[in-house]
């Protein structure tokens, strides 16, 4: 185990969870900043009732310092929802940490393969997925037809660290 897993608990909550809910409404605050828009999400949000898992990372505090979220999308593939790490913690592994348990929640229901979206304006997050061996394609989906998504999948089984 990694030093930054170590000092990591990752737990599934529920969707509407405080802890969650916070996570969630910090990082709609910074797509706000950085689309200047309230609302830059191109297709429905998740909700409690199609987010098949969330789960949340905490410091040894006890803090929830990151999350992240998986969707159905079919028998065997899974779209990676609510990826946000506080900043204070960012660049620390928390975000790879929690990225590697939704991965195996994913292998663990069957799932074959995991795709999601991102926006233009986070050239973070898209160089993130791609060390993680997530691979740029056509945008899907309530995507599709949007000029600020950005989409990746990357097949389960294959490595992801880089």
């Amino acid at each position: 185990m990694s030093r930054v897993a170590a000092d990591l608990r990752i737990e599934a909550v529920p969707f509407d969870h405080p802890d969650a809910a916070a996570l969630r409404v910090a990082q709609r605050a910074e797509l706000s900043e950085r689309y200047g828009t309230p609302d830059s999400e191109p297709g429905p949000a998740p909700t409690a009732a199609d987010t098949t898992v969330f789960l949340l990372a905490r410091d040894v505090g006890g803090a929830a310092v990151g999350c992240g979220a998986l969707r159905e999308l079919g028998p065997d593939v899974g779209e990676v929802k609510r990826m946000y790490v506080v900043p204070s913690r960012r660049r620390s592994g928390v975000a790879g940490v929690v990225l590697a348990a939704l991965e195996a929640e994913a292998a663990r229901r069957g799932w074959t393969l995991l795709r999601l979206e991102t926006g233009t304006e986070q050239p973070d997050a898209m160089a993130f997925y791609e060390r993680h061996g997530y691979r740029r394609i056509p945008n899907f989906g309530h995507y599709a037809d949007s000029e600020l998504s950005v989409c990746y999948e990357r097949p389960l089984g294959v490595p992801s660290t880089p």
